[in-house]
């Protein structure tokens, strides 16, 4: 059913990419007590002070990055899951900023890393702090670099809220593009809102069937058209609105996210390019695809073999039958090694947590930061080339640099 690979709590998250988990959403989620059971570690349990640091790995991009945070109120729509409220959004935006400029920014609140972990089982496990305080390399309040700007829109998956693309909107804004990631209200385990209002995913409750699963991507599509609206609009919501150029609009998303950009593409001209993160497509393509729109299929290759080979009980169908309706320009890569969450921040963060002794870890073959390089690489090279024309030779076939990704069709 389309469900696969949209429901983020069906195993612990943040513990996928070292217990080998094959695919977080390949059926529906358990109760948060039947996360895998995992004791206090010495290690673990001194991490949740300043013992260890994480950190993100830095851009690689030329531009210092800045960021600022903006609550959006849809007055016009009824929000899905709490119909009795306006629809919010909470935004991060990332943009090239002026080095030295602005405060550092802070990964997550500790109470929204908490309900994360809790949601799994794992808040008494894993070092609440110490993952709040993530090092990250954008900058509170910087002063945005002049000039005219391509934005793209981020869409986290259900349940993770968008703390989980830091480290791929870092990397665009550091390459000269603004980067906005969404939080769409009830649809994280816990996000702070004005006010210290923290709210909880409704929506994982809720989205069950094929039919939920299609009206939720639709959701989202209406969410980041909002956004889309409110940044290039006549009175826009951001300070730094005037370097975005609205004719320069892509839309990337994980897992949920990345349904809800093919579904922004049906219907909103202004997009003019989508990437899909390992996630099941909602809707299916129409005749013709997306018209001369591009589109980004970039998954794990054990989700998404690809049409010819063997089908197995935990493949998604919903990318072979897109590709039949997608015109070019289109692309499908497939990671080696790769799981659901590897497209996310958790498997580089999950590489420097000490891990609880009754957790063992096998041998892998790809490791968080391996798999967050080849995530900036391909979609930042996938974006600039449809929304700057400069060319990307990365993407014109296999590459040295990153072996693990092997290209499926185009």
């Amino acid at each position: 059913m389309a469900t696969l690979r949209t429901v983020s709590l069906a195993a612990a998250i943040l513990l996928l990419p070292v217990v080998g988990t094959r695919s977080a959403e390949a059926s529906a989620p358990p109760p948060a007590s039947a996360a895998p059971p995992v004791a206090a570690h010495p290690a673990a349990s001194a991490s949740r002070g300043t013992s260890v640091r994480l950190a993100l790995p830095r851009p690689t991009g030329p531009f210092a990055v800045g960021r600022d945070t903006l609550h959006l109120v849809n007055r016009h729509r009824r929000d899905p899951w709490v119909p009795g409220v306006a629809r919010e959004l909470m935004v991060d935006v990332y943009y090239p900023a002026r080095a030295a400029t602005g405060t550092p920014a802070r990964y997550a609140t500790t109470e929204e890393i908490r309900r994360y972990l809790a949601a799994l089982g794992l808040a008494d496990a894993l070092p609440v702090q110490a993952l709040a305080d993530t090092a990250v390399a954008s900058r509170v309040g910087a002063r945005p670099l002049p000039g005219r700007r391509a934005l793209v829109l981020l869409s986290p998956g259900l349940g993770v809220g968008r703390r989980s693309l830091t480290g791929l909107a870092e990397d665009l804004a550091s390459r000269g593009l603004v980067a906005a990631t969404v939080d769409h209200a009830y649809e994280s385990v816990g996000t702070v809102f004005p006010g210290g209002r923290m709210l909880t995913c409704v929506a994982c409750d809720r989205l069950r069937t094929d039919a939920d699963f299609r009206a939720a991507s639709r959701g989202r599509a209406t969410d980041l058209s909002f956004v889309l609206d409110s940044l290039t609009g006549p009175h826009p919501a951001w300070r730094g609105a005037a370097i975005i150029d609205a004719t320069r609009v892509a839309a990337v998303g994980h897992s949920l996210g990345g349904s809800a950009a093919a579904s922004l593409l049906r219907r909103d001209r202004r997009v003019r390019a989508g990437v899909d993160l390992d996630g099941t497509l909602g809707e299916p393509v129409g005749a013709g695809g997306f018209g001369e729109r591009a589109f980004l299929l970039l998954g794990a290759t054990a989700d998404h073999p690809g049409s010819g080979a063997p089908a197995t009980a935990d493949d998604d169908p919903s990318w072979a039958q897109a590709w039949a309706r997608l015109g070019p320009p289109r692309l499908w890569l497939d990671v080696d090694g790769a799981d659901h969450f590897s497209f996310t921040d958790d498997p580089v963060l999950a590489d420097q947590i000490p891990l609880p002794a009754t957790v063992q870890a096998p041998a892998q073959t790809l490791t968080g930061r391996q798999a967050l390089a080849i995530t900036r690489a391909y979609v930042g090279a996938f974006v600039e080339r449809w929304l700057t024309g400069r060319a990307q030779p990365l993407l014109d076939g296999p590459s040295r640099t990153y072996p693990q990704v092997r290209v499926v069709g185009r």
